[in-house]
C-alpha cells in the first residue's frame, strides 16, 4: 500500500512510501529536503522491515531542530503500521 505523510519541522514537505502487509518498505520518495541525502536514505531502507528502520531513525535530529527527515520517516512508518492494525 502507498502512504503519504506530511512532514513537520523539516526541509522536506512530504514523504511517499510503499509498505507491504508484512511491514516491509518499498519505494520511498521525499518531496523537498536535501536531495542526495534523502535519495540515499530511500535506498538504504528499501526492502527492510519498518520496525527495524523506526528503531534506527527515530529521534534523529538535524542541527538545532528537534526532528529531521529520518525522524519524520520513522514517524510516518509508525503511523502506517498503526493504520495496518486497524
Amino acid at each position: 500500500m502507498t502512504y503519504h505523510y506530511n512532514t513537520r519541522g523539516t526541509c522536506s514537505m512530504m514523504i511517499d512510501f510503499d509498505l507491504d502487509e508484512n511491514g516491509v518498505i518499498g519505494d520511498v520518495t521525499f518531496t523537498g529536503g536535501c536531495n542526495g541525502n534523502l535519495k540515499g536514505i530511500s535506498k538504504l531502507v528499501k526492502g527492510r522491515r519498518a520496525d527495524e528502520i523506526i528503531g534506527l531513525l527515530k529521534g534523529t535530529t538535524c542541527g538545532f531542530k528537534r526532528t529531521s527527515c529520518p525522524d519524520q520517516l520513522a514517524k510516518a512508518l509508525e503511523n502506517a503500521l498503526e493504520s495496518q492494525k486497524g
